[in-house]
């Protein structure tokens, strides 16, 4: 009886421990749940959205570091890789881009957003036919993707291939006739044929869709002989709303060819825009 009793004195007092001491450690200790796949994917793109507005502001480290975090969380969506390899490419890492796209791809291989953000790094690292490629297999898998098409003409101009790039530029403006940037190099395109009149006729055009520095730029450099009086107040109006265009490598990075520049330095010579050239270098970034 005693012994008896004294095994359920000791097992009151295990349950008195178990109770208030194992009791306390569940108070103590938070329980901790996983998240599920779904949960991960949303913070994968709450994440991707941060990213790309670091990005967009300029913020390319954070936004760097923020898509590779997003990938951690969910590696199974080629959207993501495709924004990683964005904020690689402003990163400067080509070659780790070139790789997050190939991850993309193995993922869905139809993505069309993919080969057009290859081709992209082809055209920084200078690989022009890798770049064709990548715009064509793009294009076969989304025609008519304006960016795509645009971006192929300007290859084809780049090559100074100019019926490619004009029938490309002419597809482009079929399917969206507000794209003005397309009348704009097709009016470079033109300058470099030395057929003024259709060059003026599509530098009109974009600027009547858009009124950008580099139509009224272009077009105050086609009528100098005839009109300089407008030539000059359109250059004018052109450097006010864009002082890159004073630089000759900016404009050579938009594709303006050698004639269109030699008449350019010319106009930017006239002593009527003398100041505003001088502003203009100064605010140019």
């Amino acid at each position: 009886m005693i012994k008896k009793t004294f095994q359920n004195l000791i097992f009151i007092q295990i349950l008195i421990f178990n109770v208030v001491f194992i009791g306390s450690l569940e108070a103590i200790i938070p329980f901790y749940n996983m998240p599920n796949k779904d949960i991960l994917r949303k913070n994968s793109l709450a994440l991707a959205k941060n990213a790309y507005q670091l990005l967009y502001i300029g913020q390319i480290k954070e936004s760097l570091n923020l898509s590779k975090l997003a990938i951690s969380l969910n590696e199974n969506d080629p959207r993501l890789w495709s924004l990683l390899a964005e904020t690689q490419v402003a990163n400067n890492l080509y070659e780790n881009a070139l790789n997050s796209i190939k991850e993309g791809k193995k993922i869905d291989p139809k993505m069309s957003e993919l080969y057009f953000s290859e081709s992209s790094i082809f055209i920084k690292q200078n690989k022009i036919k890798d770049a064709q490629k990548s715009l064509k297999k793009g294009l076969n898998l989304q025609p008519d993707n304006i960016n795509g098409l645009f971006q192929l003409g300007n290859l084809y101009l780049m090559e100074k291939n100019f019926k490619k790039s004009l029938n490309i530029f002419n597809e482009t403006t079929n399917i969206k006739p507000t794209f003005w940037q397309a009348f704009n190099n097709k009016g470079l395109i033109f300058f470099e044929l030395n057929n003024i009149p259709s060059a003026i006729k599509n530098f009109e055009k974009a600027i009547e869709i858009e009124s950008n520095a580099e139509p009224l730029l272009a077009l105050a450099v086609c009528i100098q002989n005839e009109n300089f009086k407008e030539s000059i107040l359109l250059a004018k109006k052109a450097l006010s709303k864009d002082p890159n265009y004073v630089d000759n490598e900016y404009r050579k990075e938009q594709l303006w060819g050698q004639k269109i520049q030699k008449e350019t330095n010319k106009l930017f010579s006239s002593k009527e825009l003398r100041q505003d050239i001088a502003i203009a270098k100064l605010l140019k970034k």
